[in-house]
């Protein structure tokens, strides 16, 4: 037998599969195993993705692996991976390093390794034994120990084992007996000491925000979009048709209910579930949810969790233990068995698509998973995304569980109007007066952190910047430093200007550890709680503040988009967003679209008491088409009138993007690759043959779309950097055509100090 294995390497240009030929010493090997293999000089680990008869090459060229991991990966698993590669213009090694279990690397051993320990248990002597010293007699049995011939530390054991199997530690602690002890009674048959996996549970999140109402009747809303899912879970498969559905609901509706108890309808059909959440650590209300309901049932996979956790964590799930995974965008390949049901909560979130190579969806890895296992496919959100309004067949929660009304929105300008030194509008002061005045809570949110967003010198105009990236600086005043939010660069606040020796420096803008200050003088004595990536960058630090805001009678939460994000707190009535439109200044097409949802969620945070609610939005041209939408709360108005747009300016989705960043330490070698790339990708697809004519030459565009650029972007981290943008009507084409350009191009002598990243479908 023969064996296709894919090296784990990280070399871009490589092209597998390999064949090795498979000895009878290995046992069974198929798709998903993982072997260590001999790859040119190097030992290295590597996945079969297929199991052949023969190979194309002889068989003495053909070598032998030298041994097998134990973990390897279901089938279903690798052949997304492969698709992932295929997809976002990878590797496959890079791709099946997303499904392999924790802890495998490329190296020959695990890094992480199954936790055992030893544990004791009595024998039927032993027993025997133990009830012997409960009655103080001798024993009938002509073969057994007696009692007397017991040592102390013996007799404790043999007591402290009468309760059930101990770990042998925990029993040295309790009997204050070594080993030496409980080796003389395994001699004299009285105890079994044996090796047992232990696992490493992660640590349960802590229930912050509503309880919900234990037996609450669902709304017939929910009825409805729960008896969707199950329609579709019960669909033949031959007769399934489309089984993903967008459940769009407003904020309060009842989202995470329809979750719970459409995977309760996976499960009893003997099927597993997938729940997908935007970020691990502001969603502890989801997990908490689920692991009330679901017990022991319920897994959780992160990248925060420790290592050994981690990995019994994919075991359980691995073995059918656990049947369902909650965790963000790379719980998407967990390895459960029989996947049923796929829940993406919060699917408009931009943290589902990954940052690193390969620059995967996991939304779209998501229906691709549920396509190929017949799952049914759950994307929920307040505020949908343009790409699954117009993809999925939609399921609408329109009120509040609660029947209470959305809270009114009210909308604010900041164009030179005086307020207060951290931004806030007059208006917006009086409105936390009032809620300090009534012993309310409010939630106010500003999406930049920091104390100042710039320092100047008054003198000669100088500008802090990062020595690493072309931005400035921001001052962080608690830690005392300028710190660069792009590569981490920091340094301390400047006494004077270092150019002209001038001590009058200015401070410009404000984030929120400046506005933290104003609120808490303005507010006194209300507590307000920080809630962005300052404060919250320890473990527990984000929970911790979230159970103090929770606690507190009255006060306020401040923070950046976090406070936005999946919290239910019914005693807030008022929501504030500083500086809203500031995303609309961005350079991107999807700019709308965000600004948007990030001020649609946070208005939902407001008014699900008695008491009700309001929200006050800030900003410069309050009167942006995506600021009015989100005033109505009008979701479905926003995005088919966003639709409209992308179609006219032939925007995802309805063409594809293509985005290739070519990077150097200096400007000439990445500048000439970025231009080698465009030119490439253009011919490919500009000029006939095999490939459909989808774009026309380089800066130009066609019935198809466009190659863009190279254009210049800002330097980050020490490295001059061009973008290339495809825009195309056909994606897959466009992918095809990038990954050659790229590979061609890499390849040359003159790109040996150039990075190429490419990223299909950028956000």
């Amino acid at each position: 037998m023969i064996a296709k294995v894919e090296p784990l390497t990280s070399a871009r240009a490589l092209r597998g599969p390999f064949d090795y030929r498979l000895p009878r010493r290995l046992g069974q090997v198929e798709v998903g195993s993982v072997l260590v293999v001999p790859f040119g000089r190097q030992r290295t680990l590597g996945v079969v993705v297929e199991v052949a008869e023969r190979s194309e090459l002889a068989p003495e060229r053909l070598v032998e692996p030298f041994a097998a991991v134990e973990q390897g990966v279901p089938a279903e698993l690798v052949s997304l991976a492969l698709w992932v590669a295929e997809a976002y213009c990878s590797t496959p090694a890079r791709a099946l390093g997303l499904v392999l279990a924790p802890g495998t690397g490329r190296g020959e051993r695990p890094r992480v390794r199954e936790r055992r320990e030893l544990s004791v248990t009595l024998t039927e002597a032993g027993r025997a034994a133990g009830a012997a010293l409960a009655g103080g007699t001798g024993t009938s049995d002509p073969g057994a120990v007696p009692p007397s011939r017991l040592g102390a530390r013996q007799r404790a054991a043999i007591e402290a084992l009468a309760a059930g199997r101990r770990p042998a530690a925990a029993l040295a602690r309790e009997a204050a007996c070594g080993h030496a002890s409980l080796r003389g009674l395994e001699a004299r048959g009285l105890v079994a000491v044996e090796r047992e996996s232990v696992r490493r549970r992660p640590a349960r999140p802590v229930r912050v925000g509503a309880r919900g109402i234990p037996g609450r009747e669902p709304t017939p809303a929910q009825r409805e979009a729960l008896a969707a899912v199950v329609a579709a879970l019960d669909a033949p498969q031959a007769a399934a048709g489309d089984r993903r559905l967008l459940l769009h609901g407003v904020t309060g509706s009842g989202k995470t209910e329809v979750y719970l108890d459409a995977v309760e309808a996976a499960l009893a059909r003997g099927r597993s579930a997938i729940v997908l959440v935007p970020e691990i650590a502001l969603t502890p209300q989801t997990l908490a949810r689920f692991g009330e309901r679901f017990g022991e049932e319920v897994a959780v996979l992160h990248s925060r969790l420790p290592p050994g956790a981690r990995l019994d964590e994919w075991v359980r799930l691995r073995s059918g233990e656990a049947r369902i995974c909650v965790g963000p965008r790379s719980a998407v390949f967990a390895p459960v068995r029989d996947l049923g049901l796929i829940v993406i909560d919060e699917e408009h979130d931009a943290s589902y698509k990954q940052e690193g190579d390969p620059r995967y969806d996991a939304r779209r890895v998501a229906e691709r998973r549920a396509a190929g296992t017949g799952a049914v496919l759950v994307a929920g959100t307040a505020t949908p995304r343009p790409e699954s309004f117009e993809a999925l067949r939609r399921v609408v929660l329109p009120e509040r569980v609660d029947g209470r009304a959305l809270p009114p929105v009210e909308l604010l300008s900041t164009f030179g109007a005086s307020g207060t030194g951290g931004g806030l509008h007059p208006r917006t002061a009086e409105a936390l007066a009032e809620v300090r005045r009534r012993g309310e809570k409010a939630i106010v949110l500003l999406n930049r952190r920091g104390w100042s967003s710039f320092l100047t010198c008054r003198t000669c105009a100088r500008v802090w910047e990062c020595p690493h990236c072309d931005v400035t600086l921001v001052l962080h005043r608690a830690a005392a430093r300028l710190e660069c939010h792009h590569c981490g660069h920091a340094e301390p606040v400047p006494q004077g200007c270092p150019d002209c020796g001038s001590v009058s420096v200015a401070r410009h803008g404000a984030g929120t550890e400046r506005l933290e200050q104003v609120l808490a003088e303005l507010l006194d004595p209300l507590p307000v709680v920080r809630l962005d990536a300052d404060a919250a960058g320890a473990p527990d630090a984000l929970v911790d503040r979230l159970a103090r805001f929770e606690a507190a009678p009255a006060g306020v939460l401040l923070g950046t988009q976090m406070v936005a994000k999946g919290h239910d707190f019914p005693d807030v009535t008022l929501a504030v967003v500083i500086d809203a439109d500031a995303t609309l200044r961005f350079p991107d097409f999807r700019a709308e679209e965000r600004t948007f949802a990030l001020v649609a969620q946070l208005a939902g945070r407001s008014g699900r008491g008695a008491r009700g609610g309001r929200v006050i939005v800030q900003a410069v041209e309050p009167e942006a088409r995506a600021l009015r939408y989100a005033a109505r709360h009008d979701a479905e108005g926003f995005v088919r009138g966003e639709l409209e747009r992308r179609r006219r300016l032939r925007y995802p989705p309805f063409t594809g993007l293509v985005r290739i960043v070519c990077s150097s330490r200096e400007r000439e070698p990445q500048a000439r690759a970025a231009a080698a790339v465009a030119q490439r990708v253009g011919a490919s697809l500009g000029t006939g043959g095999a490939e459909p004519k989808v774009l026309a030459a380089p800066g130009a565009t066609g019935a198809g779309g466009a190659v863009l650029g190279p254009a210049p972007l800002f330097r980050l981290k020490g490295r001059e950097r061009s973008q290339v943008v495809v825009k195309a009507a056909d994606r897959r084409a466009a992918v095809a055509a990038v990954r050659r350009a790229v590979d061609a191009v890499a390849a040359e002598r003159s790109s040996r100090e150039v990075a190429f990243a490419v990223d299909v479908d950028p956000h």
